[in-house]
């Protein structure tokens, strides 16, 4: 018994094992029912709080709401000053334009937004223009000297608009991360990779392959009002966009080119950016408005007196997209995100409930942080993560939930980062007590590691584990739940259909959120606190982290 503690404390479990429950905590887990995720659900994803979009009416209503509830459960406010609420700021700019122009000499392209394109401002201005300004196909537009990639080549970007696809190189598993997704492959990064060449504009082509959703996502999420933090310098661009894959097809042919030619041209560490020889002009005004909006924050301490100064932090994103204008009558315009992300703060809650069951609590200190603007491009995670309430060193991991599982129970469990830390080893534990396999992001060109608000955390060192419920649903036939999953994300991902159903199966949910209770639980009982695997990406931030806080 004494080699099996020796072990437990070097891999950093508890001294019971990451896989072995406690009657307790058996018990405080059951506290986590359809009937209380279900009620949770029922009112953040109700009409009254109209989509829940930062800094609305129906976005306070949801941050007073779970509040209120983490209050009832004995949780004690974490934000600043003994507030439950860590506000921040978020420019909002409204404006879009109604056509983009393609010109090659006397020859025009008249491109309609919502239709062929979506575009919008990326400096916080009244007005954004782009005149005339010479298209250059560049690629993945990506720079990555660990893997030998560059896709500018040291090209004069300066005041052009930059056409570029939207995913990174996936052929080679010895390149980047063959089929699985990095940061080089979203929308985020090539926006910001490409300011920093000092270009005025970026268009991403869009395909569903290579987005993992189709364009009408890209209709909602774009259109309307559009937040980011406040501007805190560093190179913007004038303009970003998406075009469809049609449009860019007809704007590669306007220039002589074919646009799958060029894209097969660009699989190829030699390629150098393609001018094209035509120019974009768009002109639209903004309404710029600075808005509050909040995370909420609520901390239980821990009974360790040298590792309640640590903390496991739970996140999920209170807000959703709210209302779509332009409906016709009788057409429902709420976006209601039942499933994104009122199950995610359901299950934070829930979770909340788990532990204020438990006799004792746990060594080290639990955070529940129901986030803001995630939809807006994680901003209040960003924030979170630019204003800790704790340094970074002391946060343990993240547990991170974003749309469960609303169809039944599985048999695995899809570990978005598996390989990446040493959760690796508690998520493994846990699910085989559970009667469960872990498996990888069975849906690796998605990139879902990087686009929830676990990343931001991750992006400070904090070891994070996010995770969707498995494919293989108990009683369904092979290839039923990655069809399901599909149909659901075409039909109703980020779309006013997204409401709390009848035909909801919480089953699944509740072994779900009982997988993350206990995972957070065995994290904040261990010796030792997670860590990134050796090489991975976050393991330098990682280890900075923790020299600011005295360890190493």
């Amino acid at each position: 018994m004494k080699t099996l503690s020796v072990i437990a404390t070097l891999i950093g479990t508890a001294a019971l094992g990451a896989g072995q429950i406690t009657p307790a905590e058996k018990k405080a887990a059951g506290t986590i029912t359809p009937d209380v995720l279900r009620a949770h659900i029922r009112f953040l994803a109700s009409d009254l709080l109209e989509g829940r979009f930062p800094a609305t009416r129906g976005d306070q209503l949801a941050e007073e709401y779970v509040a209120s509830q983490l209050e009832a459960l004995g949780v004690k406010p974490g934000g600043p000053n003994g507030s439950w609420f860590q506000s921040f700021s978020v420019v909002g700019l409204n404006g879009h334009p109604d056509t983009m122009t393609i010109s090659k000499g006397a020859e025009k392209l008249e491109l309609k937004t919502l239709q062929d394109f979506i575009a919008s401002a990326g400096k916080q201005n009244p007005e954004s223009r782009l005149e005339n300004a010479e298209i250059v196909f560049v690629g993945y537009g990506i720079v990555a000297p660990e893997y030998q990639w560059d896709d500018y080549k040291g090209a004069d970007l300066k005041g052009k608009v930059l056409l570029m696809m939207n995913n990174d190189p996936d052929w080679d598993p010895n390149l980047f991360a063959g089929k699985t997704r990095l940061w080089y492959g979203r929308w985020d990064y090539k926006y910001e990779s490409a300011a920093k060449t000092g270009a005025a504009g970026a268009i991403i082509i869009h395909t569903t392959p290579s987005a993992g959703y189709p364009w009408q996502v890209v209709q909602t999420s774009w259109s309307g009002e559009q937040f980011s933090l406040p501007y805190e310098g560093g190179p913007r661009l004038e303009v970003r966009g998406w075009a469809t894959e049609d449009a860019s097809k007809r704007i590669a042919a306007m220039a002589g080119k074919d646009l799958a030619a060029l894209i097969e041209s660009a699989k190829n560490r030699n390629f150098r950016p393609v001018p094209l020889g035509v120019t974009a002009t768009t002109a639209f005004h903004n309404e710029v408005s600075k808005k509050q909006t909040e995370n909420v924050i609520g901390v239980l301490k821990g009974s360790d007196p040298k590792l309640s100064q640590q903390v496991v932090i739970y996140t999920a994103h209170h807000d959703h997209l709210g209302v779509k204008k332009g409906v016709k009558q009788g057409e429902d315009s709420i976006y209601n995100g039942a499933v994104d992300n009122a199950s995610g703060v359901s299950g934070l809650l829930a979770i909340a409930r788990a532990y204020a069951a438990l006799p004792k609590r746990p060594r080290r200190t639990i955070m529940f942080a129901a986030v803001a603007a995630e939809e807006q491009g994680l901003l209040g995670s960003e924030y979170l993560a630019k204003h800790p309430p704790v340094p970074p060193g002391a946060f343990a991991a993240d547990i991170n939930m974003d749309s469960l599982n609303i169809w039944g129970r599985t048999k695995d469990v899809s570990f978005i980062g598996l390989g990446k830390s040493s959760l690796d080893t508690y998520v493994k534990e846990l699910a085989a007590m559970q009667g469960r396999v872990v498996k990888p992001d069975e849906m690796p060109d998605r990139g879902f590691f990087y686009r929830s608000d676990q990343f931001n955390l991750a992006k400070i060192g904090v070891p994070a584990a996010y995770f969707h419920s498995g494919l293989e649903f108990i009683g369904k036939p092979e290839g039923w739940g990655k069809k399901t999953r599909e149909e659901w994300e075409a039909t109703h991902y980020h779309q006013p259909s997204d409401e709390l159903k009848d035909s909801w199966t919480f089953d699944g949910m509740v072994e779900d959120v009982q997988l993350y209770f206990y995972l957070g639980e065995k994290v904040a009982q261990a010796d030792k606190m997670p860590e990134w695997n050796k090489g991975d990406e976050f393991e330098q931030a990682r280890k900075n982290a923790l020299m600011t806080v005295g360890q190493r």
